[in-house]
């Protein structure tokens, strides 16, 4: 049986926390990736959430989940929406779905991961743009990670809050939203496999129409120059 504190008063703290994780959790799940909910639960329960109890936290859960499905956003499968939410739950769960969360070392450290690339990039996302990153001049190619490379989130951030919903190729918004932002893919003009670097100099945000069209199309070589020729930080390498 659960003990602890009850559903109510949460704090803005507490809920920002409940909203990282559910978002997180989120990402992972559409990257194809198993999420056990009862561990994302304790863990919680045993750090931000402390006090806590299982069947407040699984509650809070769905009331997110509810604000999204009202936001007209993707929501986890296994969080049914909740029926009631209470007005200023709702607005301190709408002010934590836009803010900015808490940046750790970890958040730009570069990885092969794919999903972990992307949750890391979309948070940073969220924060004012700084000066351009350094990113990686010779990516290193894992053999763990199915032969990706190691990348630089921070890279796919930045280039992404640069292009502001305009793909940088075809210069039309991007063709739909994801998580509530205008959803581009970062691509590298030299690509990695022929040893194209990690930084701003050499990656683009693409619609995926304009992305497919770097790799598969017949006019991927005139493409690729219109790129060098439209997008002023780009260097050929």
């Amino acid at each position: 049986m659960d003990t602890g504190k009850s559903n109510s008063d949460w704090s803005d703290v507490e809920i920002q926390a409940a909203v990282d994780a559910y978002l997180s959790m989120l990402s992972r799940e559409q990257s194809g990736q198993k999420v056990n909910k009862a561990h994302e639960n304790r863990v919680l329960r045993e750090s931000a959430l402390a006090g806590r109890t299982k069947g407040s936290v699984e509650f809070r859960m769905q009331n997110i989940s509810t604000v999204l499905v009202d936001l007209g956003r993707d929501r986890i499968e296994g969080y049914k929406p909740a029926k009631n939410v209470g007005a200023n739950v709702e607005r301190s769960i709408r002010e934590a779905l836009n803010a900015p969360s808490t940046l750790t070392p970890e958040d730009f450290a570069p990885t092969a991961d794919e999903a972990t690339l992307e949750r890391r990039a979309a948070k940073l996302e969220k924060q004012p743009l700084k000066g351009e990153p350094k990113g990686i001049v010779k990516p290193i190619q894992t053999q763990a990670s199915g032969k990706s490379y190691v990348r630089d989130p921070e890279v796919r951030a930045w280039v992404r809050k640069q292009a502001k919903g305009i793909c940088e190729g075809c210069r039309k918004p991007a063709p739909f939203k994801k998580d509530g932002r205008p959803f581009l893919e970062v691509h590298h003009v030299k690509h990695l496999a022929q040893e194209g670097s990690d930084r701003p100099s050499n990656a683009v945000a693409l619609c995926p129409n304009c992305h497919r069209s770097c790799h598969h199309s017949d006019e991927k070589t005139e493409f690729t120059a219109l790129l060098y020729k439209q997008v002023a930080r780009l260097i050929p390498e």
